[in-house]
């Protein structure tokens, strides 16, 4: 069968045939298809580069209702993330065609950049580096030296809105570190440590920390507003690895100017790639990485293996992973 992969690059820089320990190679699904690579698909080629494959591979590529039916022959549409929002699932269903995600891949690696941003909130990790190499503490009459404050973590209280895995592996790792759990989620579900179970309105309000992990929708967007902000601790810091438009950015970039929180760190935004007029690109006290929490080397090596056995099992007649 014929496979096309329309976003690539991401999920491994590597060409076919190309191997890297830092990289996950394309074998498992050559290894089960005609497959053709596309490191990046705009628009406009999709159309082209689809109209001869069975099977779709996407990470980010838009297909819609339009483009879908404009694929007679596409049996199969396999989404390279655990979210689905860019496929029109409904269509899909529609057209007869199979839609799976990876779910459960990159968990670990996203708890733990919550608290890669979470730590450098705290200490400042990256500034007293930067003084360092500068010749602040060569410079120094003392031993020891703060930039800004060091903020012990344990004691304080984490507040996790959203219970699903990652939701849950932040709030396992937070309570390792000593913190006070405080979740608020549509269900509620049993932890194996000690969580308190709190509404919305509460959690933000007593959180030391709050960190992102619901699911985006009408109920969720701009979850974080110019209202919700003013619930806050203004020592607080706010942690987004979920969806961009959880938050209110122009709402948020304001509110960090009048220092109504302590921070804001982030993996997500509106728009992606960052748009150069992005209110937070210039607010103060933020720190922003580039969509790179799901992407450790142990992850998309996972990503890989359950691509290549989501395909397998569709061939097989026993498909996984189906979301339509």
């Amino acid at each position: 069968m014929k496979l096309t992969i329309l976003d690539a690059h991401t999920t491994s820089a590597l060409a076919l045939g190309e191997r890297s320990s830092h990289h996950p190679s394309w074998d498992p699904l050559t290894a089960l298809a005609d497959l053709t690579l596309h490191p990046r698909t705009a628009p406009e080629e999709i159309l082209e580069r689809a109209q001869s494959a069975e099977a779709l591979l996407t990470n980010k590529v838009l297909l819609p209702k339009d483009i879908l039916t404009q694929l007679p022959q596409l049996k199969y549409l396999g989404i390279m993330a655990t979210g689905t929002n860019n496929v029109d699932l409904a269509a899909a269903r529609a057209q007869g065609i199979d839609v799976t995600n990876v779910p459960g891949y990159s968990t670990e690696s996203v708890a733990q950049h919550v608290f890669a941003l979470l730590l450098e909130m705290a200490g400042n990790i990256s500034g007293h580096t930067q003084s360092v190499r500068e010749g602040a503490w060569v410079a120094s009459p003392d031993f020891a030296y703060t930039l800004t404050p060091f903020i012990e973590l344990a004691g304080k209280k984490l507040g996790v809105l959203g219970f699903g895995a990652i939701g849950q592996a932040v709030a396992r790792v937070g309570y390792g570190l000593g913190m006070e759990v405080l979740v608020s989620s549509r269900t509620e579900k049993p932890a194996p440590f000690p969580v308190r179970w709190v509404d919305r309105e509460t959690l933000l309000a007593e959180a030391d920390a709050v960190s992102l992990h619901c699911a985006l929708t009408p109920d969720t967007q701009h979850l974080i507003n110019a209202e919700s902000v003013q619930k806050m601790k203004p020592t607080a810091w706010l942690i987004n690895t979920g969806r961009g438009p959880l938050v209110d950015e122009a709402a948020l970039a304001t509110a960090l100017g009048e220092g109504k929180i302590a921070g804001y760190a982030t993996d997500v935004l509106s728009a992606e790639p960052a748009r150069a007029d992005n209110p937070l690109l210039t607010a103060p006290r933020t720190w922003i990485t580039p969509h790179l929490a799901w992407a450790s080397v142990e992850a998309r090596h996972r990503l890989m293996a359950t691509l290549a056995a989501n395909l397998q099992a569709w061939q097989n007649g026993t498909p996984q992973n189906v979301v339509n």
